[in-house]
């Protein structure tokens, strides 16, 4: 560490709070990339939160399941790394949640679709059907108000 943030680091440790100091001395603490690191993640994990928004159509299959494996394998590693890091473990299991939830939405979506067209596909059969059976095509209801 150098010098300069060593000097820092001190006079900031001055000003806080004696029951925080545990929590600012501590191996994964703030004065540790162990704490900044996984702080920072929190982004991808906010961003597929905010892409629930977003139409299922218009999601990536291959980024949800990148991250829904990143995030469940990280959290695996996060408990056998010395110090045991809970700020990283807690944002791997939000992103293979988030993962996971959007990877089921996708599923969702094309699931109906293939149910929607099934079903499109046997009322153009039986119109077919109906068609060859009395010669004509099927009659159309219109009302007039």
């Amino acid at each position: 560490m150098s010098a300069a943030l060593a000097r820092f680091l001190s006079r900031v440790e001055t000003i806080v709070p004696s029951r925080m100091l545990p929590f600012w001395r501590a191996q994964a603490g703030p004065q540790t990339i162990f704490f900044w690191a996984p702080a920072f993640k929190w982004g991808l994990v906010i961003a597929g939160i905010a892409d629930l928004a977003r139409p299922a159509e218009k999601l990536s299959v291959s980024q949800s399941t990148a991250l829904a494996a990143t995030g469940l394998i990280w959290s695996r590693y996060s408990m056998v790394i010395i110090p045991k890091n809970w700020l990283l473990f807690s944002v791997n299991i939000g992103l293979g949640i988030t993962g996971i939830n959007q990877l089921a939405r996708i599923a969702y979506h094309r699931h109906t679709l293939s149910k929607a067209a099934e079903g499109n596909m046997l009322t153009e059969e039986s119109d077919k059907t109906t068609e060859q059976a009395t010669g004509d095509k099927p009659q159309v209801e219109v009302k007039t108000s």
